[in-house]
């Protein structure tokens, strides 16, 4: 069964916006950011701000327009994994916080599935990865 283009299409943007909302966040309120990963005991909050941002909004907009769109889902996949056991520790909070960071958590264990889905199986249809021919450079390496 071949994928069906705009379904794909969809579900990669679907994928990719909450990154691009997420880092664009990042940047535009990085004292804020930076604050909450202090509250973590993350030494250098500014400079893991910015970066997660960046990192965020970048890698987003190329899952989006699916360029490259393996290596960003991986690196999005990692970062989400690692932010998931850090900031969404639902097991170490008071028991009223409880109920939402284990949802927080589950909710960024589904992304990071489909994120390792797209590494796994790239862009797809209607990418730039597939106009450019870098999915099947890839699959054959």
């Amino acid at each position: 069964m071949q994928p069906i283009a705009p379904v794909v299409v969809a579900g990669r943007l679907l994928l990719a916006l909450i990154f691009i909302v997420a880092g664009y966040g990042k940047l535009t309120g990085l004292a804020g950011t930076a604050g909450y990963i202090a509250s973590k005991g993350l030494p250098l909050p500014a400079v893991l701000a910015f970066g997660a941002g960046v990192l965020e909004l970048v890698g987003g907009i190329a899952l989006a327009a699916g360029f490259k769109a393996r290596w960003s889902a991986l690196a999005l996949a990692v970062f989400t994994l690692l932010a998931t056991f850090i900031f969404h520790a639902y097991w170490s909070v008071p028991a009223e916080q409880q109920m939402v960071q284990q949802l927080m958590f589950m909710k960024n264990l589904a992304i990071t599935g489909g994120l390792l889905m797209v590494f796994s199986f790239g862009a797809g249809p209607a990418s730039l990865d597939q106009r450019s021919g870098a999915a099947a450079k890839l699959a054959t390496a």
